[in-house]
């Protein structure tokens, strides 16, 4: 299980544990939609990036916010 909280900054904003909970969820699913293994460092920080401006502008459901961290990449689709 991979996790968000390295690519968490000081000026993300300050999440509760609800919030950092559905992110990892996301992050992790985004992952694994991606067949993550192999994939440059560069993807996975665009990946948390998407996902943590999505959960500052107050997304929380972890579907919607693992579609964002995805936007514009090639995966798998549901």
């Amino acid at each position: 299980m991979a996790s968000i909280l390295p690519f968490l900054k000081p000026g993300d904003g300050s999440f509760d544990d609800y919030a950092t909970r559905v992110m990892g969820e996301a992050f992790d699913d985004a992952c694994k939609k991606l067949h993550s293994a192999g994939q440059p460092r560069v993807v996975f920080e665009t990946i948390a990036a998407r996902i943590i401006a999505a959960a500052g502008k107050g997304e929380r459901d972890p579907i919607r916010l693992r579609n964002a961290g995805l936007a514009g990449l090639a995966h798998d689709r549901d």
